[in-house]
């Protein structure tokens, strides 16, 4: 059968490399064509698999010399998961799934109970996956897109519904159970018919029958952590489990031996020890689940943007008529009505219609957009005062809201490097404490405690115990960081790329798009003896319309200006970082061949520069770009066009200063315009002429020095700059190229926002670090207390139910920190 496919070709370094590697190929049985894309370094051919395979064709081309980049065939899945209960259960589902053949990477983030997987389809499908995961006793929630956020919150609202509806059952068994426990020790007024020394067996039977409903309330837990413990990966309920668990059988036990005459057996009953157990704990899992709610409303709120409906408009027979459907059913290409003040449903292109449209929850602008024909629309905006007919450009996942949702959900799915020493902790921590409790308890009798004491010991281990401190203390601050972030526009695309943010100690601005507006304007012509100003803008201008350059365009937008006519261009080449050269259509211009760049490209084109290059150094000095025009071989005239800096560039870099962060800007442009430039802003460093290939480069270099980078930038020919720095930031306005390399987005391109990301990620960090210290510190301190160490030296013992209440609120204490980031307000310029 015949087979198409593509391959990514390393090593080439000309087309005669290219024309190599294609020969290579082309001499293999069964292969029908083949064809080596210098540019793009792909070899694109087709061949008969019955003849050939891959292998053979990779191992051609690296006999040729060179090298093939490895496919990356692996899949991403994010798999929602019910029936977890603490941070053991995550780590219990990544062994689990890290197990199977092909699966590079398994990472559960207990807090938002998702699953991300990377895995090679062709070696294990994602039923596989789904079934490891039921395998090791919990239950994925395969679903897709805003579909899963809703059913996910849903989930969670029942969740939340039916641990309420537990607590209270609980409670309401729990309190009586204790008052009559506590009751005859402490002097309350008891029932005569409840008075143990009198009647101990009914005293007995009375606190089992009130504790069994309790335990019905509480069945979580031991269903749970039966079934993790049979998995051999035991989880917080199972300590719970195994703590109410030995209290009850104890219990029962004592009452046996009153049944049997024993009466004094009535001192031994623990029922209320275990009722209130889990009572506390079924309050502190209420707690914790109505807070970890709180920490995703940030994803709420974005997808409570989107409108439930669209008006499609359709055309028939009987004429054109508008048919309201849901927004799910909206197709690329359909053309969409929106009235005043509804929601913009999809994004689009406007066809007829004029409006303002409120886009303050993309941009963070508060004034109303202009839209007009041909102006571009984004779903989840709000359509001000006029009607709009816009015809749908991409719906579903494919719209700017659901890629910014995306975005967020992933970052706070992902986990940053500090989180490793807690997901290593956590992973052995219950089997850990388990056997600290049996030690703990067989040492206490040993040195001659009773069996009582003993099960007091073993009972308060396991209940003060708390991995679930540990395993939310870093996803639920990454989780409320992130989305505070993506309410002002700032997007986080993963916990990794917060955690660096903070180390920044370097940040490197592109000059153009970034630094200023990116859309200059011609400032300066000085011509030269011999030519006239209106012939030499026409030539400029008719060579620069086939240049894609802001520079260019300035000078095109002139000569529009001034009504100019245009020559055609015959030929037009661009050389990177020093100019272009042009040829026009004979006839159509006083001159055929048109050079424009720096002194560097008229050098190599011969071209003599004589005094220009002083008015060139004038204009420079002004922080305006100076350019030469050579016409026919002799220079024509100097031009220069100036960008404009944007309006938070100064207080942006300020803000920088302030924060300790040396600041550095890298162009193209000549250094004395560079500097001029950067000392109107403030930079301290300059990196200029610098060609577009080499930003990655000259970022490596700062790198080399030791420096941690941060990469601003909004252009293609940034992209690999954005990727060789610690972490690229995105300017929102410019390419999606950029956008993908960096990993940090400025949605708003307001550069106020690199001083407020760098500002969340410290604010971010030290809530993680806060977070681990009492998550570490609680669980160091609190279980030897548990074993009984304070009473070793005379101190008290701990009482089971009071470790119940500790653990319960060690997890939402850490909730409730990690939520305090709301707070956190971005840098507004001043």
């Amino acid at each position: 059968m015949i087979q198409a496919k593509s391959l990514t070709i390393t090593g080439m370094s000309c087309a005669a490399c290219a024309q190599a590697s294609e020969r290579a190929v082309k001499k293999l049985p069964g292969v029908r064509e083949a064809t080596v894309n210098f540019a793009t370094e792909k070899l694109s051919l087709r061949y008969d698999d019955g003849e050939l395979d891959e292998a053979a064709i990779v191992a051609a081309i690296e006999k040729a010399g060179y090298g093939v980049l490895a496919e990356k065939k692996s899949k991403t899945a994010s798999i929602p998961i019910g029936g977890m209960s603490c941070a053991s259960c995550a780590a219990a589902i990544e062994r689990a799934v890290g197990k199977l053949p092909g699966v590079a990477s398994a990472s559960v983030n207990f807090a938002t109970e998702v699953a991300s997987v990377e895995y090679d389809p062709a070696q294990v499908r994602l039923s596989g996956i789904k079934a490891a995961i039921s395998g090791a006793g919990y239950q994925p929630l395969a679903m897709e897109g805003a579909q899963a956020v809703d059913e996910h919150q849903r989930a969670r609202e029942r969740e939340i519904r039916t641990l309420v509806a537990h607590f209270a059952v609980s409670a309401a068994f729990a309190l009586p159970l204790l008052y009559i426990a506590m009751g005859a020790m402490l002097g309350w007024p008891m029932p005569a018919a409840l008075e143990p020394m009198e009647y101990p067996l009914r005293y007995a039977l009375a606190e089992l029958l009130l504790v069994l409903p309790v335990v019905a309330a509480g069945r979580r837990f031991y269903a749970s952590g039966a079934k993790a413990i049979a998995h051999r990966a035991p989880n917080m309920d199972s300590l719970i489990a195994m703590g109410t668990s030995a209290a009850i059988l104890y219990s029962l036990y004592s009452t046996w031996r009153i049944a049997l005459g024993e009466f004094m057996a009535v001192e031994h009953l623990y029922f209320e020890t275990a009722g209130v157990i889990i009572t506390l704990i079924l309050l502190g899992k209420t707690l914790e689940a109505v807070t970890k709610g709180r920490t995703s409303e940030s994803i709420k709120k974005l997808m409570g943007l989107r409108p439930k409906t669209a008006r499609v408009v359709t055309g028939g027979a009987g004429g054109i008529e508008e048919r309201e459907i849901p927004v799910e059913e909206v197709e690329e290409g359909d053309i969409v009505a929106v009235r005043p003040g509804e929601r913009i449903p999809v994004d689009g292109l406007v066809l007829e219609g004029f409006s303002a449209v409120d886009e303050s929850m993309l941009t963070g602008e508060s004034l109303p957009v202009d839209k007009k024909a041909g102006d571009k629309v984004v779903g989840a905006s709000v359509n001000k005062n006029g009607s709009l007919r816009f015809r749908a450009t991409a719906v579903g996942a494919d719209t700017v809201l659901a890629r910014i949702v995306k975005l967020v959900e992933e970052a706070q799915g992902s986990k940053a490097p500090i989180a490793r020493m807690a997901d290593v902790v956590s992973g052995y921590f219950v089997p850990a404490v388990l056997v600290v409790a049996l030690v703990a308890a067989a040492l206490w009798l040993v040195l001659g405690e009773t069996p009582a004491f003993a099960l007091t010991i073993f009972v308060a281990v396991l209940t003060i115990a708390c991995p679930c401190a540990l395993g939310l203390a870093t996803p639920t601050a990454i989780m409320v960081g992130t989305g505070r972030g993506a309410e002002f526009g700032l997007l986080f695309k993963s916990g990794a790329a917060l955690e660096t943010a903070h180390k920044i100690d370097t940040i490197v601005f592109d000059k153009t798009g970034t630094l200023t507006e990116g859309k200059p304007e011609l400032t300066d012509l000085t011509v030269s003896e011999g030519f006239e100003r209106a012939a030499v803008l026409a030539a400029a201008a008719a060579a620069e319309k086939a240049s894609e350059h802001p520079l260019g365009e300035a000078v095109v937008k002139a000569a529009r200006a001034e009504s100019l006519e245009l020559a055609r261009v015959a030929r037009f080449s661009a050389v990177p970082g020093k100019g272009i050269e042009a040829e026009l259509a004979r006839g159509a211009s006083a001159y055929e061949r048109v050079l424009i760049g720096n002194a560097r490209f008229m050098d190599e084109r011969a071209v003599l520069l004589g005094g220009a290059e002083a008015e060139a150094a004038r204009l420079a000095a002004e922080g305006k770009t100076p350019m030469f025009l050579a016409l026919d071989g002799r220079l024509a005239a100097v031009i220069a066009v100036a960008d404009v800096l944007k309006a938070s560039s100064a207080a942006a870099l300020r803000r920088l200063r302030e924060l300790g962060i040396e600041t550095a800007m890298i162009t193209g442009d000549s250094r004395a315009t560079a500097e001029a430039i950067a000392r109107s802003v403030g930079i301290g460093r300059v990196l200029a002429e610098v060609l577009p290939q080499d930003k990655a480069a000259e970022i490596k270099k700062l790198q080399a020095e030791g420096r941690k980078v941060a990469m601003v930038g909004d252009g293609i020919n940034d992209a690999p700059a954005l990727a060789q720095a610690d972490v690229g930031i995105a300017v929102g306005s410019g390419t999606d190229v950029a956008m993908e390399s960096a990993g940090i987005v400025l949605m708003r391109s307001d550069l106020m926002d690199v001083p407020t990301a760098v500002a969340l990620s410290n604010r971010v960090i030290r809530n993680i670090k806060q977070n681990l210290f009492w998550a570490f510190g609680y669980n160091v301190l609190g279980i030897p207390v548990a074993a009984g160490l304070l009473h070793a030296f005379g101190g008290p013992l701990l009482n089971p139910v009071i470790a119940a209440a500790a653990m319960s609120m060690s997890s939402v204490s850490v909730l409730v920190n990690a939520l305090r980031l709301r707070r956190f307000e971005p840098y507004k310029q001043s």
